[in-house]
This record gives structure tokens, sequence and C-alpha cells, in this order.
């Protein structure tokens, strides 16, 4: 979100300045791992939909600009058993904002994607304009453009304080100290150290991503073979895998990881490993091959697992746009329009009502 709001803030015309403690890109958050799905049929909510249309086109806005293709459409299957939310909540939002979409039996599951195991009863959900997000070539494609425009970006540069200064803003880092008219804080899994006086209610979730090998005999899961899918397999269970793009298939367990604070991560481990084994024997055998890597994710999340995007209830000059509870990778180019409208002091085109500081106490 940072890298998106200082490119869209340099595109502007803004003298612009980014802070960032770790290189850029980097694999301490949740912009890292190769690729990030972007979806339109949004489970979570359907107030999600007219963000991420906007951000479709401005990440292909961004791929003319930069000469690289960032966004790979592979479709995806939303599945689990009648009621579950991925399906219901995905099919409400397609309802609601007319997207073109399929509802399938377990039994067209089947047919199409002979991979899949499915059970007789769940359902499914097809999208077919939903894809994957290069996510660290997104990012370098942002800082380049940024950096075009006349943004400045610092990288291993941690802020350690900041303060409001009349109407604007003092930052004080461990290499200087700046003075801006506004500042965006979208600092993930420490929005809530650099923003103590809010007393955000958040909690740092650790997530581990795999990538897998084929089992012996069977040929790669590419696109073709089997989407995106989204797996509702327990009332509150989610399982993600993305097509193997050259590096395996990426599977994951979406929510429900250990609480952890984000200076001490534990590396991915065998339990890991196994529990996404187990989840993979059950839909996606064909899968479950050598492990090829396995990286840590954290999702830094709010209540209601919605975004947080506001102003300070105190110093209006600063706007928070942090966390986005595991699912918000997808929004950058648009959320990064949105906090530059915010920065600039105007008010947003979409309804931020939902993401308000207000409703977490803050």
């Amino acid at each position: 979100m940072g890298s998106a709001a200082a490119d869209a803030l340099a595109g502007r015309g803004a003298r612009m300045l980014g802070l960032d403690r770790f290189p850029l890109p980097h694999a301490h958050g949740s912009s890292h791992g190769r690729s990030r799905v972007i979806r339109e049929a949004y489970f979570e909510h359907p107030l999600y939909v007219p963000l991420v249309r906007r951000a479709y086109e401005l990440w292909h806005e961004l791929e003319r600009d930069c000469g690289t293709a960032l966004l790979t459409r592979t479709g995806l299957v939303s599945l689990g058993p009648p009621g579950s939310d991925v399906v219901d909540g995905a099919r409400r939002s397609a309802r609601e904002h007319g997207i073109a979409h399929e509802n399938l039996s377990a039994d067209a599951v089947r047919a199409r994607w002979p991979a899949l195991q499915v059970r007789d009863g769940e359902e499914a959900l097809y999208e077919t304009r939903a894809g994957l997000l290069a996510v660290e070539e997104c990012l370098r494609a942002l800082h380049a453009r940024a950096r075009r425009r006349g943004a400045e970006l610092h990288a291993e540069e941690p802020v350690l304080e900041w303060r409001a200064a009349g109407d604007g803003v003092e930052v004080h880092t461990a290499r200087a100290t700046y003075a801006a008219g506004a500042a965006v804080v979208s600092a993930g899994s420490w929005a809530a150290t650099l923003l103590p006086e809010l007393a955000l209610p958040l909690q740092v979730e650790r997530q581990v991503v795999h990538w897998f090998a084929p089992a012996p005999g069977s040929p790669p899961l590419t696109a073709e073979r089997c989407p995106i899918v989204l797996w509702q397999h327990a009332p509150d269970g989610v399982f993600y895998t993305t097509p193997d793009t050259g590096h395996g298939l990426k599977g994951a367990q979406h929510h429900g990881g250990p609480l952890v604070s984000p200076d001490s991560v534990a590396p991915p481990g065998l339990e890991d490993e196994a529990a996404s084994r187990a989840l993979l024997a059950r839909l996606l055998p064909a899968a479950a091959g050598p492990l090829l890597d396995a990286r840590t994710c954290l999702y830094t999340n709010a209540p209601d697992g919605h975004f947080v995007v506001d102003r300070h209830p105190r110093h209006p000059q600063v706007i928070v746009a942090s966390p986005c509870s595991g699912h918000g990778f997808k929004f950058a180019t648009a959320l990064g329009e949105v906090l530059a409208d915010l920065a600039a002091g105007r008010p947003s085109t979409f309804d931020l009502g939902p993401f308000s500081l207000s409703r977490l106490g803050g």
C-alpha cells in the first residue's frame, strides 16, 4: 500500500518521500512469495468489488507503463459444502455486481478438473477473470515508476517515531528527521508499534506457504489442468492453491496460523509442511510431490477481518492504511489512489466507512 501510495502521489506531482525499514522489496510481510491472487467475486463482502475492479484497471495500466506482464489470468474455483462462506459469499458478490460466473456441482467440477478430489454434495463457483499477480515484479514496477515520477524512496531506514507539527508531521528515522505536510502510515505488522496512541486491537498471524512438485507420474498442475482453488474444508478453514507457473504448485492455509510478534517469526518447519500435505492429500493428491520451497507470511488482522483505511482521529494529516487482514495485496493500486486522495485532503470516491478506525475504538 505504501509503494502504491508513493507512486500515486508522485504521479500527481507531489514531493514524495517513502521510508521502509527493510530492503525493497522484502519478505517481512504479505508482499512476497512470487504470486498473489486477484479475484472479483469477492467472498469476504460485496463492498470490495468496486475497489478490486479499479485495481484491475490500474494493474493493467502499470503493465503498459512498465512493459512487463504482471497479471496472469487463470480462473478461480471457490469450493465448499452447501452454505460455505467462500461459495455463498462469492455468489452474493457476483449477483450484486453482475460478475460473470458459473455455479457448478461436484460432478461438474470433477468432469472439468479431474485432479480435484471433490466430495459428493460440495458445490463450486467458477470465475474466469481471476488470476495471479507477480508480486515482487509488481512492487519493482511501482518503485521504478514512482522514482521516474520524482519520488524519493529510502530502503533500510526505520522510522523511530513521528509527531504532529502544526498542520504537518515530523518523522524521525535512524538516519534523519523529515518534515512533511502529510504522512501515510502503511506499516503492516508494525502499525500498532508506530501508532501506540490508537491502541489498535491488531493481531499478527504467522502463515506458511509451500510449493510442491507434482506427485511421481503426474504432470505439473498448470492453470489449464487446475485453476486457483479456494477450498473451505471446515466451518472456519480455507485452504488455497495456485497453479504451477514454473516453481511448483503453491498451497497454504488462509488464516488460522499462530499469533506472533513480527520481530520474532519462526521459519517454516516440518509441522507446517505436514499440515499442508494433509490438506493436499484430500484436495489435490496429484500435487503432493517433493517440497520445493516454503516461506513465512504475516497477516496483520483487524478483529472483523476488514481493512483499516482512515485519517488519524486527532491528526487528520496522518493517514492510516493497515492492516489488510491477509487479503489486501490485490487492492494495492486502487488503495494507493485512495491514499493519495486522502493525503491531498480530498474525499475518496469509494465508501471507506467499513474501514474506519472508529469501528475498532480508535
